[in-house]
């Protein structure tokens, strides 16, 4: 209710569900992207793109978030559980939208905002598009924003750019 304070249990699994998914999206970007990470200063030194790690071991690191995570959804509502399930489309596909299309960050967007929708979803056991739209729609912007600025950063400082 308005002007209570959060259930403590909704944010200890919302946040520990972010950290984990978001850690499955870097996972699955680095294990897409090691071969282009090796070449780049700045990402040459990752598990994958370094050869610290094999992509079988990321292949079971990523297993082992998705697990966590999956534990972390069978708790919510069965509304929240489909559409918890529904994000992994965009947490997968996310990584291979900087090779298709020249706004990836519309798509990050999409992907990173997801939250809100859960969200209100755990709560409500269900989406009221009239207040949960403006609301996913506005961090979509936020993030077109902040990740245009770094996608920016990439061109403009020798520290970002591909060494063949």
């Amino acid at each position: 209710m308005p002007g209570d304070l959060p259930d403590l249990k909704m944010l200890a699994l919302f946040g520990c569900g972010a950290v984990l998914l978001r850690g499955a999206g870097c996972t699955v970007n680095d294990l897409l992207d090691r071969d282009i990470d090796n070449k780049v200063e700045r990402t040459r030194s990752r598990p994958f793109a370094s050869g610290v790690l094999t992509p079988l071991q990321g292949v079971g690191f990523l297993g082992i978030q998705l697990l966590l995570g999956l534990g972390i959804l069978l708790q919510l509502n069965n509304y929240s559980r489909i559409l918890g399930a529904s994000s992994l489309v965009l947490v997968f596909s996310y990584p291979l939208m900087k090779r298709f299309t020249f706004w990836p960050q519309a798509y990050l967007g999409l992907t990173f905002n997801w939250g809100a929708l859960l969200g209100w979803a755990a709560i409500k056991e269900s989406i009221d598009p009239a207040i949960i739209l403006p609301l996913y729609t506005a961090g979509i912007c936020w993030t077109l924003v902040y990740d245009t600025i770094y996608a920016h950063q990439v061109f403009r400082y020798p520290y970002f750019h591909i060494n063949p």
